[in-house]
């Protein structure tokens, strides 16, 4: 571990309760202990003491826990005071600590000193944050699971294969001569389809923690007096958008946020699309678009009286790669049944928003577009980061898959191979130099 600072901070929320914790971290532990407490506790044994400042006098009574280094959180010597938890407590206790050695933490510095000291691997430190604002049962379980290690373990597999892959590979470039042909024996080619299908189940399971996490951003559009607003407020459940018969009520964007099943959903509802005149409606017109091109899904919203052909619609009017899930509103005046059909470009809900029938259908779908299942939850919690690596590797073991078909160019997938393995290892945080010539000839018997 490199020398730092011993760092000090609240460890409990602002605010009154019943137990507050300051909680410092470092190599002045034992004296920032001698002074607040008058001796270091016994490692990892809770202690009554008294909390005094500098000048000897009594802060508070609590109790006192010691951690000595490696055994931490961080890795550090860790010292934390417990006391009643009053705002003024808890800042004189962080001030005496302050004036016997330590200096303010940095936002997630705690967390920061145990990745960095080998406790936690960067998934695992950032799924501390996520447990912490989780915001449903699933999400936390996910985040509990991905802070246990059970993401980590899969990426950890991932690089392990794709090492000993490269092994192969190199072993086949570096040694020409042997009688086996390495790249054409068919093991090559198995064991990299093998790799690519557990990084796309790996990137399934990170995409349904992610939803889980950040939600889905549904942007709800259509034409003025479609039945927009009515769709949110169904939803939504209250009356958080005017709704009238007059065209083009809604000028300005109205979020709203619900969670079904435990998945948390960013309703936007955004200004009838038309050419307008009006300075302000069209100012809503180009919002409504920009956040289409930003949505997770956009719900396309149409009058079943006046729109019968939902095909009718301009795609070219909708943004490129955002699924759009046809919404045929107002069916309790034309009379039509709810249902939901598989048409060419995707899903057509046939539903009343303001007599709520169908909504049940549009829920289910929103929960299957989410990647929901009956556990509803995944494996783990993800981030859009790491969809992004699993994306880029996955790029990479493709064009290497070419590279040994087409080509049978060991170099070009030996380049490939260590690319997708830098990308995977981007996740949880292992920027480690490239020893794998140490590697070949531990683990391979080359022969002569």
């Amino acid at each position: 571990m490199a020398a730092r600072d011993t760092i000090a901070a609240v460890a409990t929320p602002p605010g009154r309760g019943g137990v507050g914790i300051v909680r410092i971290s470092g190599a002045n532990c034992p004296q920032i202990a001698e002074s607040l407490i008058g001796s270091l506790p016994p490692p990892r044994v809770a202690k009554l003491v008294d909390f005094t400042d500098q000048q000897q006098q009594l802060i508070d009574q609590g109790i006192a826990l010691y951690f000595p280094a490696p055994h931490s959180f961080t890795g550090e010597d860790v010292l934390e005071l417990q006391g009643h938890g009053g705002p003024l407590v808890m800042d004189l206790l962080l001030q005496a600590a302050l004036q016997a050695g330590a200096r303010v933490a940095h936002a997630g510095e705690f967390s920061e000193r145990a990745f960095l000291n080998d406790k936690l691997d960067l998934v695992q430190a950032e799924a501390i944050a996520d447990l912490i604002d989780a915001q449903s049962h699933a999400a936390a379980r996910l985040a509990s699971r991905t802070l246990q290690g059970h993401f980590s373990q899969r990426i950890h597999t991932l690089v392990e294969q794709l090492i000993e892959l490269r092994l192969y590979v190199e072993a086949a470039i570096d040694f020409p001569e042997e009688e086996i042909d390495f790249l054409n024996d068919g093991h090559v080619s198995e064991r990299l389809l093998s790799i690519m299908s557990l990084v796309e189940k790996t990137f399934q399971s990170a995409q349904s923690g992610r939803v889980l996490r950040d939600g889905l951003t549904l942007v709800i559009a259509g034409r003025p007096n479609a039945g927009k607003s009515s769709l949110l407020n169904a939803l939504a459940g209250s009356e958080s958008a005017i709704v009238t018969e007059i065209p083009g009520t809604t000028r300005d964007l109205l979020k709203e946020r619900i969670t079904i099943e435990g998945i948390p959903l960013h309703i936007i509802d955004t200004a009838g699309l038309r050419e307008s005149d009006d300075p302000i409606e069209a100012e809503g017109v180009r919002r409504a678009r920009e956040q289409m091109a930003e949505a997770d899904r956009v719900l396309w919203v149409f009058d079943d009286r006046s729109d019968p052909d939902p095909m009718a619609l301009d795609r070219s009017t909708l943004p490129e790669g955002v699924p759009v899930t046809l919404i045929r509103n107002k069916i309790d005046l034309t009379g039509k049944s709810p249902g939901l059909h598989q048409i060419e470009d995707g899903v057509e809900i046939c539903l009343s928003a303001k007599q709520g029938e169908g909504m049940s259908l549009l829920n289910d779908h929103l929960k299957q577009c989410a990647g929901y299942h009956d556990q509803h939850e995944g494996e783990f919690i993800a981030r859009r980061r790491h969809l992004d690596a699993l994306q880029r590797g996955m790029q990479y073991l493709e064009h290497g898959q070419q590279s040994l078909l087409r080509d049978q160019a060991g170099e070009l997938l030996a380049e490939d191979l260590r690319v997708a393995q830098l990308a995977l290892s981007e996740i949880t945080g292992e920027f480690t130099a490239d020893d794998l010539l140490g590697r070949i000839f531990s683990s391979f018997c080359i022969g002569k």
